[in-house]
């Protein structure tokens, strides 16, 4: 059997290299400035046989029968060029690069340009298939016709994504950390506070040129991956002068013209701002051991500078509203061509959601409930973007860039939570009233030089900034014996919880302030070895990136207690309990104390710096392997004040060599094998070495940092297997592998109540799996509908197991590092958290010449762990969703577009569920049909999501020659 196997294969392929009549590839150049005519048609003289330029000039004529042809080169306002005696040999390819010379006249109406297209669907495919790296991405193209809001909703639908919390990236199953994201080539800072992820709802998707997700690792590229690298690239210039705008209005299922409970904020919430009146006084004590010893009368006399801002209002959501404004503009200014584009993008949106929320016992009985809740909660967010980007070519050899980048988001968030402590009896009325302000801002300055046709070079030099700040997050305790009632009969009154310590569950205010800020220099040059119109000459990359890092983070926390018997305060309103008369620190009433501890703030400094070599070596004109290495040093360090004096918490100065290997073999023009082999690191970030406490209302726990972490290195394998049946066609089949050493995992630490989460260093973890991608068009059928429509896909299965090794050190509920026997604590070997073991997204796309287009996309993920447990409190997972969007939209004399949109149209719930039985399932118990023996901990519903929008184009393009 395996005999005539192989004799079968062997015929196949000698089927296969003579059935092949031949074929014509080339490029074509503009004869002056060398740049590449896209769309230049090629054509055989006497024959149907021809093909446009791509995006790099490059063209191909397969299927052409053995003989000698005259093939013509034409492109308008350039001279047609007729090559004669073209010979082509049966299963063999004749290359043909030429260059065409420009008329004498231009024409009116024609924009001809030499710029190279990056955000077509088809010049992403050629991108991608030139890359030595393994890579996948999305065009500004595919953007549009999915109506993607933002990075976050368009970047789900590249292989081996998934999106959480509708805003981090994970990249094959591995959470956010392990992940790089560079805009326009640089590093971005970290939007979060508590880990380290960027947050892709910050870009909205209308400045996106294209992103491409990089899945293995070259010298070029920044060592700290393991999921992927995703280099997003903002629109550059414009091909023509333009002014737009957009109007959207939005319409959520179960949040809009419902009636909600919110909060006060003053200034200016609605463009993300807070007034003063938010801020704590700089008149506060710095320390608290120093507020503390205050009287009770002096600490209230601070409490009363903090405003009475507790109650709640009603009020009918408003639909949402979104606006754009894009602006494209090029002109000359002596011999230097100019260009600038501007996009402004202002949106208020909604969220209301009813939150179920349960803790259970978790002792020998399921379903054994501890605390049951049902949340109304209700978020307002505002975002204002700014993208301003300039583009100055001074000749064909040099050009200078300046980009900026600015996103000011601000949230305000407001949840009533009400149920029952079942255990103890009591019922329970909790408020959150949160507002958090987010801004981002990145700036850039880059240069690209060329020195003859064989070196290029260039540099980028960048400015980033991040601030985080919540002002005044108050939360409230209020509880009552369970079935209590009065002398009147009535169930007796809530009664606010006042411990004796502040403690972040019960009552209290809470500040943080975040600023950090990246200064980045990188320097990249190419040399090319040979001859440079060679299809494939060998080249040497080689560069240098700095990257100089500060962060500031400070917090404080004040809670509020009574003077002796306060009762009669504290069943009161809301809204009249916390006024200055109360906080007046007399008996009877309330004061304040200081719960800020002294590492709760924290300064951090991260040096880090790159350099890298890497090669390409040609094998024959099919096989080519580059060769990289990257040597990457970074010193980490961390400082707070613990008693007035300046303490060094962490000092870390590492160097790691990161070697790396691509290899390509071209099995024809339309087929590539890949192999890729790289070394990477995963960092800590400063939030989770900081040993600071930070309480999680949503998930009740306590998340503190661990001084102890170390650098987790990790080696890749891919492999990958893809075929271009056309420009705009792609089906490619990718497996890989990953060991980590040390990886950085969550922890639940045992503690007597409550939960509390840190970060520590599992001993090693495998992550493996295969990834198919298909995009198939019908270009070639006689069915004008089947024409226009194009289906994509992709799917990905994942497996990955982390293995804690028999100890794991981290902070004790003091703060103190420990080693931790995990003997009797938890298992020592598990899925990696964050980790789907599948990931599907499907898309049928019609697009007709007349402007009307639409769309249906599914995406799924499956189970993964979203909090890590131990023998005491089972893992909790997040639950599969099927998510199914429509998306349809029609133009009006390429001036006036209108789009509808329908997101999340089976609106599943949110679902995350707890593994009773700790078998790795959700489930249902096997001893009853009836009840399950895995539990929601969390369950809502985030409606679906209805929008109109439309966009208008301001007079009449003007076309530039």
């Amino acid at each position: 059997m395996k005999k005539n196997l192989l004799t079968l294969l062997l015929s196949l392929l000698a089927f296969t290299a003579f059935a092949d009549p031949g074929s014509i590839r080339g490029s074509i150049k503009d004869a002056k400035s060398k740049e590449p005519l896209i769309g230049a048609s090629v054509l055989i003289e006497g024959t149907q046989i021809g093909a446009a330029a791509d995006v790099d000039g490059n063209f191909e004529l397969a299927n052409v029968p053995a003989g000698a042809y005259k093939i013509i080169v034409t492109f308008v306002s350039y001279q047609t060029k007729e090559i004669p005696n073209v010979r082509v040999e049966s299963g063999n390819t004749t290359v043909i690069d030429t260059e065409l010379s420009e008329e004498g006249t231009a024409l009116q109406e024609v924009v001809v340009r030499g710029a190279r297209a990056t955000n077509t669907e088809v010049a992403v495919i050629s991108e991608i298939k030139q890359l030595k790296p393994i890579a996948v991405g999305i065009s500004a193209q595919q953007i549009q016709k999915s109506q993607d809001r933002d990075a976050a909703s368009a970047i789900r639908r590249v292989p081996g994504v998934s999106i959480v919390d509708n805003r981090f990236v994970m990249i094959r199953g591995l959470g956010s950390r392990y992940n790089s994201v560079l805009i326009n080539d640089v590093i971005t800072p970290s939007s979060e506070v508590d880990t380290r992820s960027f947050s892709f709802d910050l870009v909205p998707s209308n400045i996106i040129d294209r992103m491409i997700v990089y899945k293995s690792g070259s010298a070029e590229s920044p060592g700290d991956f393991a999921g992927g690298i995703i280099k997003i690239y903002t629109k550059r210039r414009p091909d023509q002068n333009f002014t737009e705008g957009a109007a959207t209005i939005g319409y959520r299922a179960n949040t809009t013209f419902q009636n909600v409970q919110t909060h006060s904020r003053s200034g200016a919430n609605w463009l993300g701002l807070w007034n003063a009146d938010q801020q704590l006084s700089t008149a506060f004590p710095k320390r608290s051991a120093d507020f503390n010893s205050l009287s009770a009368p002096e600490r209230a006399t601070y409490g009363q500078l903090l405003p009475n801002t507790w109650a709640l209002k009603s009020q009918t959501v408003n639909p949402d509203m979104r606006f754009a404004l894009n602006m494209g503009r090029r002109f000359e200014i002596g011999n230097v061509d100019v260009s600038n584009l501007t996009n402004i993008n202002y949106s208020l949106t909604n969220q209301f959601a009813e939150v179920g929320l349960k803790l259970y016992q978790n002792g020998l009985t399921a379903n054994d409930v501890f605390e049951s809740y049902t949340d109304q909660s209700y978020a307002r967010q505002s975002r204002i973007g700014v993208l301003h980007n300039w583009t100055f070519r001074f000749s064909p050899v040099f050009n200078l860039e300046w980009k900026t980048l600015f996103n000011q988001l601000g949230n305000t968030e407001t949840v009533v939570r009400e149920g029952q402590r079942v255990v103890d009896g009591y019922d329970v009325r909790n408020y959150s009233q949160r507002f958090e302000n987010r801004s981002i801002v990145t700036t850039q300055v880059s240069g690209d030089h060329k020195f003859g046709d064989l070196t290029k070079l260039n540099w980028i030099t960048g400015f980033g900034y991040t601030g985080r700040w919540e002002p005044d997050w108050k939360r409230v305790r209020f509880q009552r014996v369970t079935g209590a009632t009065g002398s009147d009969g009535q169930l007796a009154p809530y009664q606010v919880v006042a411990p004796i310590e502040p403690n972040p569950i019960d009552l209290g205010r809470f500040y943080s302030k975040l600023n950090e800020r990246v200064l980045t220099l990188s320097v990249n040059g190419e040399h090319t070895l040979g001859n440079p119109t060679d299809r494939e000459p060998n080249r040497i990359r080689f560069g240098v990136y700095g990257e100089r890092k500060d962060r500031d983070y400070s917090a404080r926390f004040y809670g509020y207690n009574t003077i002796g018997n306060a009762s009669g305060i504290l069943r009161g309103d809301i809204g009249t309990i916390f006024t200055p008369q109360n906080v007046a620190g007399q008996e009877g009433g309330l004061t304040i104390k200081d719960g800020t501890k002294d590492l709760d703030s924290y300064s951090g400094i991260n040096n880090y710096y790159a350099a890298y070599l890497s090669g390409d070596m040609n094998f024959g004109s099919k096989a080519i392997l580059t060769v990289g290495f990257r040597g990457e040093y970074n010193n980490q360090q961390l400082h707070s004040y613990i008693v007035n004096e300046r303490k060094e918490l962490v000092n870390n100065k590492l160097f790691i060599p990161l070697p790396s290997l691509n290899f390509t073999y071209k099995v024809s023009e339309k087929q590539n094998l890949r192999l890729a082999f790289s070394s990477t690191l995963n960092r800590a970030e400063f939030r989770e070495l900081a040993p600071f406490t930070y309480f999680d209302f949503n998930l009740q726990a306590d998340i503190r940092g661990n001084t102890a972490l170390k650098t987790a290195k990790i080696q890749n394998i891919d492999a990958k297997w893809e075929f271009y049946p056309s420009t705009n066609e792609l089906i490619s089949v990718t497996g890989f592998y990953k060991y980590f050493k040390n990886p950085i995992e969550t922890f639940l630490l045992p503690t007597g109540n409550g939960l509390a989460y840190t970060f520590i260093n599992a001993n090693n973890s495998t992550n493996y799996g295969v990834e198919l991608e298909i995009r198939k068009g019908f270009q070639e059928s006689t069915i004008p509908f089947l024409q226009n429509l194009t289906l994509v896909g992709n799917a990905s299965l994942i497996k990955s197991t982390v293995n804690l090794g028999q100890f794991v050190e981290g902070p004790d509920l003091s703060g103190a590092n420990v080693k931790y026997d995990l003997t009797g604590i938890t298992d020592k070997k598990r899925p990696m958290a964050n980790q789907s073991p599948y990931l599907i997204n499907t898309g049928i796309y019609y697009a007709a010449p007349s402007g009307f287009q639409w769309n249906v996309l599914y995406n799924i993920f499956g189970q993964r762990i979203f909090a890590v447990g131990n023998l005491e409190n089972p893992t909790v997972y997040e639950m599969p969703r099927n998510v199914v969007d429509l998306n349809i939209s029609k133009k009006f004399k390429n001036q006036l577009e209108l789009r509808l949109g329908i997101q999340d149209i089976l609106n599943q719930p949110v679902r995350f569920s707890q593994d009773f039985n700790r078998d790795g399932k959700i489930g249902r118990d096997v001893t009853s049909k009836s009840a399950s023996a895995d539990q929601d901990i969390r369950r809502f519903r985030r409606g679906s999501y209805f929008t109109i929008t439309a966009a208008y184009t301001f007079g009449k393009r003007t076309v530039i020659p």
